[in-house]
């Protein structure tokens, strides 16, 4: 399997200077060509491959000599990417039927946002011993280690953050060492108020890392809004800006492969619900809590975990009533609609049930059922909604291919 592992760069000087010319080439590229692609399409109502692409390139390397300067696998991934751009818009224009989706190609930015370049492993031009990366035309370039680089190297990514640091990605074909099997299943509900409640009624906070921040965050933006466009101040309070950010997301990102970890190494199923992120922000009043969340990182989390440990994850339908649903006798209550009602008794049987506890209970016999139904195997479920053989069915999983649903 291929896995990225990211390192934080030390450059000197030198090295810095052939980075921001490697960004600086790349980017330069992009635009190049995607200018060239759409003055060809409104001219002759035509387009440019990839192939004549790479042609065109080696002729402008010719002309303009400062492109000799950098990598050659650099350009040539630029010219990848703008290919993959245009690919991803005409299959997500077929797929969207008019809805707003990936969107054409736009020119890259000089500022404003992270700037990268990736270049490719051929007769060994990329290497790590110990804290030291080997990158083409830059030479041996320290970074700070933090963990194993294990696995035959594929490419390396290079981006420049908004604060000034460089981050190396290097992807490697590696074999991953798995979990050991276990034969325990979760449903989990996940939240604002707490993050996740399990079966066990286990309660995670919500850490809540953006609202902690934001006093910091409007303090950096009114230094920034009132300093003088150009000025040495403006350029520090945007570092500082950037660096608060930068330390959110590392915090909050932290906080899930932790979470999502522990969850991948102490079950074999976890059934979860198939939240529909772009459509709940559109109430302003959560928004912000919702984006603070990340659900949707968190999940791809638990899904590429999954594949890697042999691990299911089973998502349950957006509109399936897990809280309003009774787990004891099914009894769907229509009044607990109300986000406010956190404890109800059953009109139908009498029982008590927690709101997010009960919600994962259903979350998780209803992933369940639509698992068996998937293998055919309707006998493996018993009257609690249990898995009577969670090892079989597992390994008919497996080998039905069913890890990522």
């Amino acid at each position: 399997m291929q896995k990225a592992f990211k390192v934080t760069l030390i450059p000197n000087h030198k090295q810095e200077i052939l980075i921001n010319k490697s960004i600086g080439c790349a980017k330069f590229v992009y635009n190049h060509f995607l200018a060239l692609k759409q003055e060809l399409y409104q001219t002759e109502k035509k387009t440019l491959t990839y192939n004549a692409c790479s042609q065109r390139l080696t002729l402008l390397k010719k002309e303009i000599e400062w492109l000799q300067e950098v990598d050659k696998f650099t350009l040539q991934n630029s010219l990848r990417n703008l290919e993959t751009a245009y690919k991803n818009f005409f299959a997500d224009l077929k797929k969207a039927k008019g809805k707003k989706g990936v969107g054409f190609p736009k020119f890259k930015k000089k500022h404003g946002c992270k700037q990268s370049y990736k270049t490719n492993l051929t007769n060994g031009n990329i290497q790590v011993i110990k804290n030291r990366l080997k990158l083409p035309k830059c030479g041996w370039v320290r970074f700070h280690k933090s963990q194993d680089v294990i696995g035959t190297i594929v490419n390396v990514t290079v981006t420049r953050t908004l604060s000034g640091k460089y981050i190396a990605s290097i992807l490697c074909e590696t074999e991953i060492e798995k979990h050991p099997q276990v034969s325990q299943n979760i449903g989990i509900d996940l939240g604002i108020k707490s993050y996740l409640v399990t079966i066990d009624g286990e309660v995670v906070d919500n850490p809540k890392y953006y609202r902690i921040q934001k006093r910091k965050l409007r303090s950096y933006h009114k230094k920034l809004s009132r300093s003088v466009k150009g000025s040495n101040n403006r350029a520090k309070a945007k570092i500082k800006l950037a660096r608060t950010y930068q330390r959110i997301t590392n915090l909050r990102d932290d906080f899930l492969h932790k979470l999502s970890t522990r969850l991948i190494k102490e079950n074999s199923i976890i059934c979860i619900e198939n939240l529909q992120v772009a459509n709940m922000v559109k109430n302003h009043k959560l928004a912000s809590s919702i984006t603070d969340a990340s659900w949707s990182k968190f999940v791809a989390m638990l899904e590429y975990k999954a594949l890697w440990h042999d691990r299911i994850v089973q998502k349950v339908g957006t509109f399936y009533p897990s809280s309003q649903t009774c787990n004891h006798c099914g009894f769907i209550n229509p009044l607990v609609k109300d986000l406010k009602l956190r404890e109800w008794s059953c009109p139908s049987c009498d029982n008590y049930n927690l709101r997010d506890v009960n919600a994962s209970l259903n979350i998780l016999s209803e992933g369940l059922k639509i698992l068996t139904a998937a293998v055919g195997v309707p006998e493996a479920l018993n009257a609690c909604g249990e898995l009577v053989r969670p090892g079989a069915i597992q390994a008919e999983l497996v080998e039905a291919g069913i890890t990522r649903l």
